[in-house]
């Protein structure tokens, strides 16, 4: 008989359950953001009247806060590569630095979207509208919540919560981020490039 604390054993040998967990987790938000990304790209395709994207969004301004976001990626890799070689140190730097690049980037998301509706682009002007804040919106809502939870990461990590033997939590915060940002490389390319 197993006691109280014992975890249920993984699925798969040699990963933690709480990582296969995150794992599933991740791919139902792929599906989601895949069904939004192709109703997008549907409704792009069967609208002649689809306005030219470049002329409504600042696409040099959401260059640069998709660089922001790549970079919140290595800060977040260098974070999990800190705790690995037992740098505490640069575990809270790197991961504080992820942080306030995520701030950054939904600072400039909000600004870019009261720079559309001042300009008359709201979610209720048209079907670019409503497709675009979805998809924006829906993205800068999990850069949020990892936002919220990087925090929370930091924090456990200021109280040294982490060590070089078990820091799965940090692992796990990382493979959120680099979700969030392999998504939006996607979301930039199809609503601002193309």
């Amino acid at each position: 008989m197993s006691h109280a604390t014992d975890h249920p054993p993984s699925p798969f040998p040699g990963v933690k359950t709480t990582k296969f967990a995150m794992w599933v987790f991740l791919a139902s938000e792929i599906m989601f953001f895949a069904g939004l990304i192709s109703a997008y790209i549907t409704l792009r395709i069967s609208n002649a009247s689809w306005p030219v994207v470049s002329e409504i969004l600042n696409v040099p301004l959401v260059a640069g806060n998709t660089f922001i976001l790549i970079i919140s990626s290595l800060t977040m890799v260098r974070a999990l590569a800190a705790v690995e070689d037992g740098d505490l140190r640069g575990l809270r730097i790197n991961l504080a630095a992820t942080a306030v690049l995520g701030i950054i980037f939904v600072s400039i998301q909000a600004f870019e979207w009261s720079a559309l509706s001042s300009e008359g682009t709201a979610p209720s002007t048209d079907l670019f509208g409503s497709v675009f804040y979805t998809l924006t919106g829906f993205h800068g809502l999990h850069v949020l919540i990892g936002v919220l939870f990087m925090l929370y990461t930091f924090s456990k990590a200021l109280r040294g919560h982490f060590t070089q033997s078990d820091h799965g939590g940090v692992e796990l915060m990382g493979l959120y981020w680099h979700f969030v940002d392999v998504v939006w490389i996607f979301l930039f390319t199809i609503l601002y490039l193309i």
